[in-house]
């Protein structure tokens, strides 16, 4: 499926392991491969490595390893994604995604992203190129069969987005209070080299978490998706998506680094709820940077 949430179009839990590399790759690269910076450029070099579990309805299905680097306004983050236990059984399944850019106050700005996902049954390759904002340049292998019911994307629904991975550099809007709920209210638009689609935040409360690598308060984002273009509006599972009101990420506070990690995405789906979920992280500041301050 094109979109970051496809997961959730999955009909059946038989069905579901084999969309699981797209989702983990996409939807999984939106909300898990970030690290939200405040501190001034010259003070963002970190590094942030994390391992996640994927369930779906209450069973483990997969797991995702990420790795982001900053280096002042330079940014890179890399997602490896594996169908684990019964789904990799059933399944043959894994997912890599890439995206790199720069950050520059509250500006995200995307220059590269792709993805190569894999199962037993089929492959796609996707990269996309981006300059200022816009859509550059996308390359799809295989090509995406074509929908006449399909809502075509227009040149304008390609300016000013960013890319599934790095839609979730999210400079905060508060500095100061890692868990002001102003750093939730906002509006991301996607392309994902397909479709274009728009995740709307808004504040959640927070949440008391213990995990290795980090334990205290949360902040919770609710988030909302809605469909602009390359989406096929008549499926059940865009009008699914559109009215649905369970999802959310848990943001972990660094005061060390400025930065908010993602630690726990909930989304429901089709067949239950899919939580992804953050078994073990850490961010660590670059000494080198550190010394040279």
């Amino acid at each position: 499926m094109r979109t970051a949430l496809a997961l959730t179009f999955a009909r059946s839990p038989v069905e579901a392991p084999s969309r699981l590399v797209k989702a983990a790759t996409l939807f999984g690269g939106l909300l898990l491969g970030t690290i939200t910076s405040l501190a001034p450029a010259d003070a963002r070099a970190a590094t942030m490595e994390a391992v996640y579990s994927i369930t779906i309805a209450g069973f483990s299905v997969g797991t995702a390893d990420v790795k982001s680097r900053f280096d002042g306004g330079a940014y890179s983050i890399d997602l490896q994604a594996r169908l684990t236990g019964l789904a990799g059984l059933l399944v043959e399944g894994r997912g890599a995604a890439s995206a790199s850019g720069t950050v520059s106050g509250q500006r995200v700005t995307p220059r590269a992203f792709a993805s190569n996902t894999r199962s037993s049954q089929a492959s796609r390759v996707v990269r996309m190129g981006l300059r200022n904002g816009a859509v550059a340049a996308v390359e799809i292998t295989p090509p995406l069969e074509e929908h006449a019911d399909a809502v075509p994307v227009s040149a304008a629904h390609r300016q000013g987005v960013v890319d599934p991975i790095s839609a979730f550099l999210m400079p905060a809007r508060v500095s100061g209070d890692l868990l002001d709920p102003r750093n939730c209210e906002r509006t991301i638009p996607v392309f994902d080299g397909a479709a274009r689609f728009d995740i709307v935040l808004s504040h959640g409360g927070r949440r008391e978490v213990s995990k290795p690598g980090y334990s205290g308060p949360a902040l919770v984002c609710t988030a909302r998706f809605k469909a602009v273009s390359g989406h096929r509006p008549n499926r059940d599972a865009v009008r699914f998506m559109e009215d649905n009101r369970e999802m959310a990420v848990w943001l972990a506070p660094f005061p060390a680094n400025e930065s908010l990690v993602p630690l726990r995405i909930e989304v429901r789906t089709q067949i239950g709820m899919s939580i992804i979920e953050a078994a073990r992280i850490s961010l660590t500041p670059d000494p080198r940077r550190a010394s040279a301050r």
